[in-house]
């Protein structure tokens, strides 16, 4: 009797350990298919307004790449700050998510913007077909919304960007896009908190995150490796939005965090106190989990591109940090 009882309880831990496997491998992200030599590439404008000029170092790079540019109909528009109407803009990223001769979508230039368009998009088609989607800062709104359906994104470089951008964070976006290995070192700095973790990188630019929390944007960051980054903030502001995302378990519930750049932060005539990167320390510091600051990504010019979704080792060690994708 205690044979059969013991075998039985077998069977049920197995199920259970087989019943666990299965739902993890059910929530891993998709990887939308990697480019090759002539595919196409589409870009448009989802948020503040841009010209065709300026976009054009853009299209000489994937030309360079092999691939094929189509141009969106948001490229040229203007209402006021943005690239057209929010239907307008909507319908050109709609047009290019159903559209399968385009394999990727390029967004040209951030500001704000995306998020009024964002809730008029159909991503039915787009969920059983899904194309990489590229771009940072306010492109984050999208890069949240598409990684909540269990789609991966790059985080990279814009099309206005490329003028201005690394060597390095043109191939690093190269990589990204045709499904290279890749592998970043960056050197230690005096906030790192060291360990060394595997798992989904997410994330994108603090104040658009925050801007979304308790919307349908918002994804589940638990068990997640985060990283963090903003522009043009102040620095009381920083903290608010910190201590939002504390608040509402982000850091309790991460695996790790990244943290790219805090550039051009602001001040009040009476000071904070606390630089970005301090106030960051100090909010994160509670938790026993591997930290890198001043990781290369983010508005600089190193921008490098970072595969949200996919499976990701984060190793803080007192010499460094070495951050590489599966």
């Amino acid at each position: 009797m205690f044979f059969n009882f013991l075998q039985n309880t077998c069977r049920v831990f197995l199920c259970l350990v087989l019943f666990s496997v299965t739902v993890n491998a059910q929530h891993l992200m998709k990887l939308p298919p990697y480019l090759t030599k002539g595919d196409t590439v589409g870009i448009l404008a989802t948020a503040r307004k841009i010209d065709h000029e300026p976009l054009e170092p853009a299209i000489q790079l994937l030309k360079s790449w092999g691939l094929n540019v189509v141009v969106g109909k948001t490229v040229g528009l203007d209402n006021h700050q943005l690239a057209g109407a929010d239907w307008q803009r909507a319908a050109d990223f709609q047009e290019m998510i159903n559209n399968p001769a385009i394999k990727a979508i390029w967004c040209a230039k951030g500001g704000y913007g995306t998020v009024r368009m964002v809730d008029r998009i159909d991503f039915t088609h787009f969920k059983k077909k899904p194309k990489w989607l590229i771009g940072f800062s306010d492109v984050t709104v999208l890069h949240s919304h598409i990684n909540n359906m269990d789609v991966a994104t790059i985080h990279g470089i814009m099309c206005a960007s490329v003028s201005t951008a690394t060597p390095q964070a043109k191939e690093s976006l190269h990589k990204a896009l045709f499904g290279e290995k890749i592998t970043y070192s960056v050197p230690a700095h005096k906030f790192n908190k060291t360990g060394k973790v595997s798992g989904e990188l997410v994330g994108g630019n603090l104040s658009v995150l925050f801007s979304i929390v308790g919307s349908r944007s918002e994804m589940d960051y638990k068990g997640k490796i985060l990283f963090l980054e903003d522009l043009d903030e102040y620095l009381y502001h920083v903290d608010r939005m910190l201590i939002n995302l504390e608040r509402n378990g982000y850091f309790k519930n991460v695996k790790g965090i990244v943290i790219g750049g805090f550039t051009k932060m602001r001040d009040n005539d009476t000071p904070w106190g606390h630089s970005a990167l301090e106030i960051l320390k100090e909010i994160t510091q509670e938790y026993n989990i591997p930290i890198c600051f001043n990781f290369p990504a983010g508005h600089i010019t190193d921008n490098r591109a970072l595969v949200f979704g996919k499976e990701a080792t984060l190793e803080v060690t007192q010499t460094g940090t070495k951050l590489s994708f599966e």
